[in-house]
């Protein structure tokens, strides 16, 4: 699977969870190994949401100063807006990141500019486990696909250790040696 249709699953994914979110459960709290400080799950559904619409402004070369807060309001969605709201981001999102033609393309981020491969691998990333994250709060499946678990290794493997030290993902968490290779997967970026 190559990097673009990486991301496509990975947003899919996200988005297959955030349809699921009840009422009563956008307060729930993100486990801190992951976010690092208290986030609600609505925090960080508005955040992805403003990164999804950030997304084909940095692939198509602008920087944070050129946007600017142009995508800001989404940060403060209604509840009851923000999963229409997500989708549409995200479609926009996909749209993009199937429309790009160079992978070497230079993104300008916060953390600093990054080819439109490692780009879309960091959001690969964040939107796949933290949609896990989000399952498990919820208490829906999440059982991916097998040839995009066998993607997902072969991606992060090389890298997990970088972006361990980097704080995107969490200490490794020990799998048994029959597990699954999804179960695998997650507890090679922190997750039990």
């Amino acid at each position: 699977m190559e990097i673009k249709e990486l991301f496509i699953k990975a947003n899919e994914t996200e988005q297959s969870i955030i349809e699921q979110i009840a009422g009563h459960q956008w307060e729930l709290l993100m486990p801190e190994k992951v976010t690092r400080r208290p986030m609600t799950i609505m925090e960080v559904v508005r955040y992805h949401t403003w990164d999804s619409a950030w997304i084909p402004d940095g692939l198509a070369g602008k920087t944070i100063e050129e946007v600017g807060d142009t995508h800001d309001h989404l940060l403060k969605v209604r509840q009851e807006d923000l999963k229409s709201s997500f989708a549409l981001y995200n479609q926009r999102a996909i749209t993009a990141v199937r429309a790009l033609e160079n992978l070497d393309t230079i993104v300008h981020l916060t953390y600093g500019d990054f080819p439109a491969r490692q780009f879309l691998q960091h959001n690969i990333g964040v939107r796949t486990f933290w949609a896990y994250d989000i399952a498990r709060l919820i208490g829906v499946d999440f059982t991916l696909a097998d040839d995009f678990v066998e993607a997902l290794i072969e991606e992060f493997s090389p890298v997990v250790e970088t972006y361990r030290q980097y704080g995107m993902f969490p200490p490794e968490v020990k799998a048994a040696a029959d597990a699954s290779p999804q179960t695998k997967l997650l507890a090679m970026v922190g997750r039990d």
